[in-house]
């Protein structure tokens, strides 16, 4: 028979193994409509990678970086993506209180989109043409300077901004002669053409000289001082859940469309895959997957400067990225 004190004792032990097992919430944005390319995060979540680390991660929908910069500013989540342009803009003119803490793309994303019969081959082939952007992407921010790095004045072509859903649908009716996308989500742009019989053509502003990071996570700086460790958790299953990603790509996928039903599997697949290349390439190999090199920060924040007609000694890029231990 149980005694009293045996049954408080068991008690004790149950309520103490539920406190340890009580997992930390984290909120974390993402940058853009759910996609294949965001697939890490929900791929963490599906296969328990997070709640391995003793985290309940929840993710929500940003409309493009400067969005997820101002939602962690002011609170509405701990963590997020975004282009990295967009935060060092925003430092730079408003000082947010947000901070890098994780490089994701070493090569940019960033590219236009057209169609192979629009006869646009080039940068400057987009004069008084119909281009359309997300109001709130991170290209936005460098689109002048790689105008000028090709020759043309800053104001030379003057993109539409639109809600991000509208772009593709613009691209296939002829609405829009080019869109600015990150490369990333072209295969979701292959089956809105090919509605249209219209094939994708993606021209990749490195091939025209833009370098510097892209895809980077972000971290509010009441989180950094608030709660590091919990931080430190979630980069490292984020890491993780990156990792795997990467090498299961069908099982990313599948992990955004069990929680994401909207989304085309196959599709996902692809965007995913197209995203590996901007992930893992000569530079992460080189710094390690997470790390900030010096000298490719100072090439990113001398592009956004120039975009801004900042003098690029007014910021230290190295203040914007925290480390976290």
């Amino acid at each position: 028979m149980k005694t009293l004190g045996t049954l408080l004792v068991s008690a004790s032990l149950i309520a103490t193994g539920a406190a340890a097992q009580a997992a930390d919430s984290v909120s974390f944005m993402i940058d853009w409509l759910p996609a294949g390319d965001k697939a890490a995060a929900y791929y963490g979540v599906e296969n328990g990678i997070f709640e391995e680390a003793g985290l309940d991660v929840s993710i929500a929908v940003g409309r493009g970086s400067s969005d997820v910069v101002t939602k962690l500013a002011t609170g509405t989540a701990d963590v997020g993506s975004g282009g990295l342009a967009a935060l060092l803009q925003a430092v730079a003119t408003e000082d947010v209180p947000v901070k890098a803490v994780l490089s994701v793309y070493t090569i940019q994303p960033d590219s236009i989109f057209t169609t192979e019969d629009s006869g646009i081959d080039s940068i400057a082939d987009l004069v008084d043409k119909n281009l359309a952007t997300a109001t709130f992407s991170s290209s936005n921010v460098v689109w002048p300077l790689l105008l000028e790095a090709n020759g043309l004045a800053p104001d030379a072509i003057v993109a539409t901004k639109v809600d991000p859903g509208a772009l593709a649908p613009m691209l296939a009716t002829g609405q829009m002669d080019a869109t600015i996308n990150w490369s990333t989500v072209a295969p979701a742009y292959d089956a809105v053409l090919a509605e249209t019989g219209k094939t994708l053509k993606v021209l990749p502003w490195s091939d025209f000289g833009y370098e510097g990071y892209g895809l980077s996570i972000f971290a509010s700086d009441t989180m950094l001082a608030e709660r590091p460790e919990v931080l430190a958790r979630f980069l490292d299953a984020y890491t993780k859940a990156t990792e795997a990603a990467i090498a299961d790509p069908a099982g990313a996928a599948a992990a955004l469309k069990k929680m994401v039903p909207e989304v085309d599997e196959a599709t996902a697949v692809d965007q995913w895959t197209a995203s590996i290349p901007l992930m893992e390439n000569e530079i992460s190999e080189r710094d390690g997957m997470g790390a900030f090199d010096p000298e490719l920060l100072a090439t990113t924040w001398d592009w956004v400067a120039r975009s801004l007609d900042l003098d690029p000694a007014s910021l230290d890029p190295a203040s914007v990225i925290a480390t976290v231990e």
